[in-house]
């Protein structure tokens, strides 16, 4: 990475809930040590510029951390940035799909503590070229391995995905992942463009067409292509697909009494965060009228946060896009 990236990754990156996340992993007894170990380990599942990482790093001279990550450009800020740690940090360039396989690879003990943060880092939405945003005009890529990533071929761009899926599919994305009501007419416009030999390629064209596709209330207050752009990152990126399979990984790697904290930005995560929780904490969801459970229930972990930590006003002010973060934490039992 150069000087004018490092310099602008510095500026704009901002972990979000960085205080909340190192107090809940990291908790002090009156000797300022951690519950359990003094020398724990930890995994950032979604390591992204390093900064919960750094952060934990810097709680005690004797933690260590392993970091996730399918971003090559993030992966080269962290290391970077965390270098001065030596071997008391390990970075892995993968998806955290992969935990089990990473942490049985890096052949350390059942770590105390394990995060993931899912939200699209600052490095990848400010990143024209990536296409993750509608405030330029680039190719609608949204792969979060970045295009110079040896396996990034592997992956759809959002561009061939909806070059690929019919209309009813896209609508169905685009519903489901995006929670827009106007998902139909969007898929619509999105086949027709299609049908006359014009697919979407770029982002500014799809921003367009569903600005134009879209109501906008007048109590509205994100772009219109917002929820769209959501649905197709996600898709693009298989990102619920995983969720729940890692939440079950992460409990199974974690020593007794280990937290598994997950950062979360809108409903549709933080909804099978919050079913995988309580699933793992034994609260079954089967019909009252069933005789026994089907679910698979089974009380695992204790959930320390009834509700969602949220940001509060300083911090969604200093950074507007933490407003929608929502911290859910459980402990191994």
């Amino acid at each position: 990475m150069n000087t004018v990236q490092k310099n602008e990754a510095e500026e704009l990156h901002s972990p979000v809930l960085l205080t909340e996340v190192v107090q809940f992993l990291a908790p002090e007894r009156g000797d300022g040590l951690f519950i359990p170990k003094p020398n724990g380990l930890f995994i950032d599942a979604t390591l992204g510029l390093g900064g919960h990482a750094e952060a934990l790093l810097e709680k005690s001279a004797t933690a260590r951390v392993i970091g996730i990550d399918q971003d090559t450009e993030a992966i080269a800020y962290a290391k970077e940035r965390l270098e001065r740690f030596g071997d008391r940090f390990q970075i892995f360039h993968s998806n955290f799909s992969q935990l089990k396989d990473i942490w049985q690879q890096s052949g350390a003990e059942k770590p105390n503590g394990i995060l993931a943060d899912l939200g699209v880092s600052s490095l990848q939405f400010d990143s024209a070229e990536r296409g993750f945003s509608f405030r330029y005009d680039a190719p609608l890529d949204m792969r979060m391995n970045a295009a110079a990533d040896d396996d990034a071929d592997d992956t759809e761009t959002a561009a061939e995905l909806l070059q690929r899926l019919s209309e009813e599919e896209i609508a169905n994305v685009i519903y489901q992942y995006g929670e827009e009501r106007f998902s139909r007419r969007i898929a619509r416009w999105i086949v027709e463009r299609r049908e006359r030999g014009e697919p979407i390629e770029t982002t500014k064209e799809l921003a367009d067409l569903v600005s134009r596709a879209v109501k906008k209330s007048k109590h509205d207050q994100i772009h219109p292509a917002t929820r769209t752009f959501q649905a197709l990152r996600i898709a693009v990126n298989k990102e619920l697909e995983i969720l729940a399979d890692f939440i079950s990984d992460a409990i199974d790697i974690l020593d007794i009494t280990g937290r598994l904290a997950i950062i979360s930005f809108h409903s549709l995560e933080d909804r099978i965060v919050k079913q995988t929780f309580q699933k793992l904490a034994g609260k079954c969801s089967c019909p009252p009228r069933l005789p026994g459970c089907i679910c698979g229930a089974e009380k695992k972990v204790e959930i320390l946060t009834k509700r969602p930590v949220v940001p509060g006003a300083e911090e969604m002010a200093d950074n507007p896009r933490a407003r929608s973060a929502k911290l859910r934490v459980c402990s191994k039992l």
